[in-house]
């Protein structure tokens, strides 16, 4: 059972309004601010855990100094990146100070505003101690009563802790307090700007696969997350895809706080509810009506749709150590017992395939229609940034019924500076009326002035120390692959 705080004598509004006096003694007695309706909200959420928030109220202001609280701003509001703006005076009006509130009511908060108090404690056997708190730390209680005796209670045996009031300076809700100067009467419709943590978005794929595996239906879903602390009723949601230079929040990064990264994402048909345009280097995804996002909820909008997009499956044998820009002579180095041959997906953003879209960085979750019409969990994987018109490999698991084994059967040291080596790739499919075919790359790692002497099969060179195999094995059959190698340096 959780430790109940019970407050006897002073209502909140009371303890706000001691806590806002105790600020205006120290300023030429600003007006307190009324109002405070929300007019509208914007959202701009990066995929950075950052947010940019445009809030704009309506307050009454008296000609002179005010003093106004503006309630409700996220918890993870960064303070150095607040801008303020009135929109209905931006030249009569400016800010004298500003102060981020957010001493918060809490039970820890109260302990230690009334060290050295009086307090009430009810224990859980329904025993009431009535002393002066010396602490409160190491999840105990610390009261000395009014004879002098001493009695520590720990924490877990705490039902009730009654205090005498609310302190002044506690608020319920982080606050900015700021002290304003205007030449003008009247209500004034004013906007903040800021920057707060708490905020991210993912785009989560759900790619369905013919049977055929020779096309794919793609349904893309905004995911937000919000733990910032704060609700958004109706805002303007946009979205940035892209990789927005940051610096570190330290103070963030101390404190550790995370990000909530996993959900769940439904399959729809619906016509997609968010527009995409470029803005500066980057892709904007606007969603096209308000929105709702409330602190600690996950949100999901689909934003990206296309059907019977051309796509193909394809294996690979990997099995060879890269290259690592420096001489390995030893003759044992490169030999392995990898057997797993690996299963991908290609497909691709242009517009002439059917797609015609750009692909924010997200998980993307692939299905296949099952004989009996269900769809089953194939693969998983994630992309990076996808600019339209651009090819799309997934890696999407090891093939059951396909096995490769790669063996040196030669190494020649013929020179002192001269190596010679051949290497044996043995490809078995054991599918019963399939024919595939796997794709062999081979990383000439040893160094970088190479040459190929002989071998069975054609090949393609990919890169300064690459070069590829693609041969077809036979349904319950098996393709062999040897080459010979040369290494030479100075």
């Amino acid at each position: 059972m959780k430790t109940r705080i019970m407050i006897l004598a002073t209502a909140l509004a009371v303890a706000l309004a001691t806590g806002t006096a105790a600020f205006a003694q120290t300023t030429d007695d600003p007006v307190p601010a009324t109002g405070g309706e929300r007019e509208g909200v914007a959202l701009t959420i990066y995929n950075l855990g950052t947010a940019l928030v445009q809030d704009r109220r309506t307050y009454t202001l008296s000609s002179g100094v005010n003093l106004l609280n503006f309630t409700d701003v996220a918890s993870g509001i960064d303070p150095t990146s607040v801008q303020f703006n009135s929109l209905t005076d931006p030249t009569g009006t400016r800010v004298l100070e500003q102060n981020y509130v957010y001493d918060l009511v809490n039970s820890s908060a109260l302990i230690n505003r009334y060290i050295d108090q009086e307090i009430q404690v009810v224990t859980m056997d329904g025993e009431t101690f009535t002393g002066t708190l010396l602490s409160g730390r190491n999840s105990e209680i610390i009261l000395q009563s009014t004879d002098g005796q001493v009695l520590v209670i720990g924490l877990a045996n705490v039902r009730d802790l009654r205090f005498p009031d609310l302190p002044g300076g506690l608020i319920t809700r982080p606050t900015l307090r700021w002290l304003l100067e205007t030449g003008s009467e009247g209500e004034q419709e004013l906007e903040l700007t800021y920057l707060t943590s708490g905020m991210n978005w993912t785009a989560d794929y759900v790619l369905l696969l013919a049977q055929d595996s020779a096309s794919l239906d793609l349904n893309g879903w905004i995911t937000l997350n919000n733990t910032s602390g704060a609700s958004f009723e109706n805002a303007t949601v946009k979205l940035v895809a892209g990789d927005v230079n940051r610096l570190p929040d330290y103070n963030q990064m101390a404190r550790g706080e995370l990000m909530m990264e996993d959900a769940a994402v439904p399959m729809a048909t619906s016509a997609p509810q968010v527009s995409q345009r470029e803005f500066f280097e980057y892709q904007l995804y606007e969603i096209e009506r308000p929105v709702t996002v409330a602190d600690n909820e996950t949100k999901q909008v689909e934003f990206v749709s296309g059907g019977d997009v051309p796509a193909s499956t394809f294996y690979v044998y990997d099995s060879s150590p890269l290259y690592y820009g420096y001489l390995i002579a030893d003759p044992f180095y490169g030999q392995n017992s990898i057997t797993n041959v690996q299963s991908w997906l290609e497909f691709t953003t242009d517009e002439e395939e059917g797609l015609g879209a750009d692909l924010p960085a997200g998980r993307v979750r692939v299905y296949q229609e099952d004989i009996d019409g269900t769809a089953l969990l194939i693969g998983e994987n994630t992309i990076e940034h996808t600019p339209q018109g651009e090819e799309i490999q997934l890696f999407l698991g090891n093939a059951f019924d396909l096995v490769g084994e790669r063996t040196q059967t030669s190494f020649r040291q013929i020179a002192q500076n001269v190596i010679e080596e051949t290497y044996e790739i043995r490809l078995r499919n054991q599918k019963d009326d399939e024919a595939v075919e796997i794709r062999v790359p081979e990383h000439l790692f040893r160094w970088t002035n190479w040459e190929i002497l002989n071998a069975s099969h054609e090949y393609t060179q990919l890169d300064a120390n690459t070069i590829e195999f693609r041969v077809e094995v036979p349904p319950q059959g098996e393709t062999v692959i040897t080459y010979t190698v040369r290494y030479s340096w100075q």
